[in-house]
């Protein structure tokens, strides 16, 4: 049975992204089909601003309310699961609230919990030894110096194994040359023996300005590559910080990922001098 989640917590403030797969599919099964006397997933589209032209185009869609969701998600600096139910019920549809609720609540629940525990240290029995005590390592990069500042980089780069050469030539333009910038590649840069989704936040949204999302056909089937790029999302609702910076460098046979589709991309496929990308992806990284 599912447990509700603290009354005190604020659903305006829970981000969408706390929703896992299950609820976002029972949404569709009550608001994809068309419906001439309840609201569908058309009304839903239109009160959370999306355009006559955009709502025409996600009729294509396979799942047009998992679709709407991750692109509100996406552009929306007020994308909350206390907006979603605000929404539902402006238009009608407080059957849907009303039985998914408790899957809603559940959600929450474990998000606020993993949050918790984040926030947390966790609690470690020191080892025993008959000779001398030993003290565990604190840092997670190789240049890390655990009794001083951690490591900071301009960039933490999210890709998959198939796209590591082209990862390698990032290294070569952007750290070995004039721009001298600081990459955060998780293969070269981080110590093993720690949790990856404890290490993989703490990099994203403490140690690193920007993230580079390396997408390709492999991004897409990669659960790493869909936690790093969701996780950077929910720090910036509607990318308003320009904290992801979307690059493509070859070409798709599948559909570009619609959750980042409103951002501009580094396209390296387009047929331009290569100087120009690698100018333009610095110029983004320098930043402040």
């Amino acid at each position: 049975m599912a447990s509700s989640p603290d009354p005190e917590v604020d659903l305006c403030k829970i981000p969408l992204i706390a929703l896992n797969m299950s609820v976002r599919k029972s949404l569709g099964l009550y608001l994809n089909p068309r419906n001439a006397v309840a609201a569908d997933w058309m009304t839903v589209a239109e009160v959370m601003g999306f355009s006559y032209l955009e709502i025409k185009n996600y009729e294509t869609c396979n799942n047009s309310t998992g679709k709407i969701l991750e692109d509100w998600q996406a552009r929306c600096g007020d994308a909350t699961v206390g907006k979603l139910l605000s929404i539902l019920t402006e238009v009608g549809r407080k059957d849907v609230v009303e039985d998914l609720r408790p899957q809603i609540d559940e959600d929450v629940r474990k998000y606020c919990e993993c949050l918790k525990k984040k926030a947390e240290p966790p609690v470690q029995v020191p080892e025993v030894d008959s000779c001398f005590p030993v003290s565990e390592p604190s840092g997670i990069t190789l240049e890390d110096n655990p009794k001083g500042t951690p490591e900071l980089f301009d960039a933490f780069i999210c890709y998959c194994q198939s796209d590591l050469n082209f990862v390698h030539e990032m290294i070569q333009k952007l750290e070995q040359t004039d721009f001298r910038l600081k990459l955060c590649v998780f293969d070269r840069d981080v110590l093993p023996g720690s949790c990856v989704w404890t290490i993989t936040s703490e990099l994203i949204e403490k140690r690193c300005k920007r993230m580079v999302v390396v997408i390709s056909d492999e991004y897409l089937d990669s659960d790493a590559c869909d936690f790093q790029t969701k996780f950077a999302l929910s720090l910036c609702p509607g990318a308003r910080s320009k904290r992801l910076i979307p690059v493509v460098y070859k070409t798709m046979t599948k559909p570009f990922p619609s959750i980042l589709r409103f951002l501009t991309i580094c396209d390296y496929t387009r047929p331009l001098p290569t100087s120009w990308f690698w100018v333009r992806l610095a110029k983004a990284l320098l930043q402040p």
